[in-house]
């Protein structure tokens, strides 16, 4: 049993060593980023483009004046991302994220009140997705602030 283990670690750790130089360079942590924020900065695009289509969820999730709250969420998701991809106070907007999307997924996509069946389970996996996203944002927030600052990918 213990071979098996030191057989797998090392293998591991020669793996480790190949994708080690790829994943620690600044292009791979700046396009982590960018994956984790595509939402955020698709969303507030399909917004601008049809901004009655964005009164009409706001309306939709009892949000008003819906005009003003579109805006704010345009506003706060293309700054917050920005912030993140270009490093000014990157782990307040990754906190800032990962609160909105933790309020906007118990608003939204509140599964448990939703009669068996597909519906359900379609918001169900988008629930637990949004609590991936979360986790993502914090460890953003971790990365940035235990980075030594000659290190930060910017």
């Amino acid at each position: 049993m213990t071979s098996a283990l030191n057989a797998s670690g090392s293998i591991a750790a020669k793996l480790a060593a190949v994708v080690r130089p790829v994943l620690a360079t600044s292009a791979a942590r700046w396009f982590a980023c960018l994956g984790l924020c595509a939402a955020y900065l698709q969303g507030p695009v399909s917004k601008i483009m049809d901004f009655d289509g964005a009164i009409a969820e706001m309306n939709h999730f009892g949000l008003s004046p819906a005009s003003t709250f579109a805006v704010a969420v345009i506003a706060f998701e293309l700054v917050a991302s920005a912030m993140i991809l270009f490093g000014g106070w990157r782990w307040l907007a990754a906190l800032a994220l990962a609160g909105f999307t933790l309020m906007a997924t118990f608003v939204a996509l509140r599964f448990w009140e939703m009669p068996a069946g597909q519906g359900r389970m379609m918001a169900m996996n988008a629930f637990f997705e949004h609590l991936g996203l979360i986790g993502g944002f914090v460890l953003v927030a971790i990365d940035d602030l235990t980075r030594s600052k000659d290190t930060i990918y910017e």
